[in-house]
C-alpha cells in the first residue's frame, strides 16, 4: 500500500515538475514577467524535493539501488544531465538563442528518462 501511494506521489510529481519546466522555459523565451514572481520561483523546488523524495523512497522499499542496476543509474546519470541543462535553459543561458537550445536538450533527456524508467533499460526508447 505504501508503495503504490508513493509511486502515485511520484509519477504525480514527475508530471508536475515538466509541466512546470515546460511552462517555465515558454515564459523565459516570451520574456513573461511570470518568470519572476516568487510563487514560480518557490514551487518548483518543492514539487522536485517531493519528486526526489519519493524516488529515494521507492528505491529503498523496492531495494533497487543506483550503480547495482543499471537503469537506475542511467536515470541519475540523465537527472543530473537535465538539473545542468535546465539551470542552463532558465538561468545561466548568456543568450535567449542559447537558452532555447538548453532548453529543448532538458526536454529531450527528460523524454529520455522517462522512456528509461518505462523501459527499466538504461537504453531507454533505443532499447
Amino acid at each position: 500500500m505504501i508503495f503504490l501511494a508513493l509511486k502515485h506521489l511520484h509519477l504525480t510529481c514527475v508530471v508536475l515538475s515538466a509541466s512546470g519546466f515546460v511552462l517555465r522555459g515558454y515564459w523565459m523565451l516570451s520574456d513573461s514577467p511570470w518568470l519572476a514572481r516568487r510563487l514560480v520561483r518557490i514551487v518548483p523546488h518543492v514539487v522536485d524535493t517531493l519528486l526526489l523524495g519519493s524516488a529515494i523512497a521507492l528505491a529503498v522499499i523496492s531495494a533497487q539501488v543506483p550503480f547495482v542496476h543499471g537503469w537506475l543509474t542511467a536515470k541519475v546519470i540523465g537527472l543530473l544531465l537535465y538539473i545542468l541543462l535546465g539551470t542552463m535553459a532558465l538561468k545561466r543561458g548568456k543568450t535567449k538563442a542559447s537558452r532555447a537550445v538548453y532548453f529543448v536538450l532538458a526536454l529531450l533527456v527528460f523524454a529520455w528518462i522517462v522512456s528509461v524508467a518505462l523501459a527499466r533499460s538504461p537504453y531507454g526508447v533505443f532499447a
